[in-house]
């Protein structure tokens, strides 16, 4: 057995063979050995500072005793005491200073945000855009008012709903159903209609149904046309419509209107959901 070297480079052996294989004395870099040994180290100095070693009934507690489960229940709650008291003055200021405040109103709008989803788009929408005999809520035509008092009165007592002494109440009558009124007159009133709503009609009907206008329809919509809040009076001249606009339901809501129903929270969701669901509303662009 000869010790010479057999590695090309010149590394010797460490003496070591086995069915002629030699073992070459080729160690680890010095570098990575004090890397090595200093990862041992640290892990020493872990397992003393931080829980560390499993036992039957939990961990070792560590020196330093941290817990990063206590670390988040004392955020969760420090949070908790922050939002209990913004919430405290979301209940106790007046509904129409909220958005006087930037940061209580934002947090009430994210508040009404989560609450709309849940109880209110399955008919106003997602967005609140509303359709046929639902509201749109985003732009600034308001039955009611668009104030942050009127909209939380209007969702709080709803819109004609039953056992609610102080719903809103607006009950137009059925022209044709009723016999109020003449298919033809009717059919004057319609076309007097799309004309103060901008919209292509026939000019000697439409002078027909503005006098009937005046005199059956003018007391809750206004003698323009342009409603009145106090009944629930949309504008007609407008071109927003909550149940069409075109000859054909203007004709039908004369005839025989469509009175929706909207439930009053108030019997349902407490004050303070309500309030942050009056300051979403509120905030979606056509609040006033």
């Amino acid at each position: 057995m000869s010790d010479k070297p057999h590695d090309p480079n010149g590394v010797g052996t460490t003496g070591h063979e086995w069915d002629g294989i030699r073992e070459l004395n080729n160690p680890l870099p010095r570098w990575w050995l004090l890397v090595f040994y200093a990862c041992i180290l640290f892990s020493l100095v872990w397992v003393i500072l931080y829980p560390a070693l499993p036992g039957l009934h939990g961990n070792s507690p560590g020196v330093l005793r941290a817990s990063a489960r206590a670390d988040l229940q004392a955020e969760m709650a420090a949070v908790e005491a922050q939002r209990a008291r913004a919430l405290s003055a979301l209940d106790a200021m007046p509904v129409a200073d909220i958005p006087q405040h930037p940061v209580l109103m934002k947090a009430a709008v994210e508040g009404g945000r989560a609450a709309f989803k849940l109880h209110c788009s399955q008919c106003h929408g997602s967005g609140a855009a509303g359709a046929v005999g639902y509201p749109n809520l985003n732009d600034d035509d308001w039955l009611w008012g668009g104030s942050m008092d009127a909209i939380h009165s209007t969702i709080s007592h709803g819109i004609r709903h039953p056992g609610d002494d102080t719903t809103r109440v607006s009950i137009m009558p059925a022209f044709g159903t009723d016999g109020l009124l003449t298919g033809a007159q009717i059919a004057d009133v319609a076309e007097h209609v799309l004309a103060i709503s901008g919209q292509q009609a026939d000019a000697a009907k439409a002078a027909r149904g503005a006098v009937i206008f005046e005199q059956q329809c003018a007391a809750c919509h206004g003698p323009a046309g342009k409603g009145m809040r106090e009944f629930g009076a949309p504008n007609l001249t407008d071109g927003i419509w909550l149940k069409g606009g075109d000859r054909a339901a203007i004709t039908g809501s004369i005839s025989r209107p469509r009175m929706g129903v909207m439930p009053a929270w108030h019997q349902r969701l407490d004050e303070r959901t309500i309030r942050k669901l009056t300051a979403y509303v509120h905030s979606l662009g056509g609040g006033e």
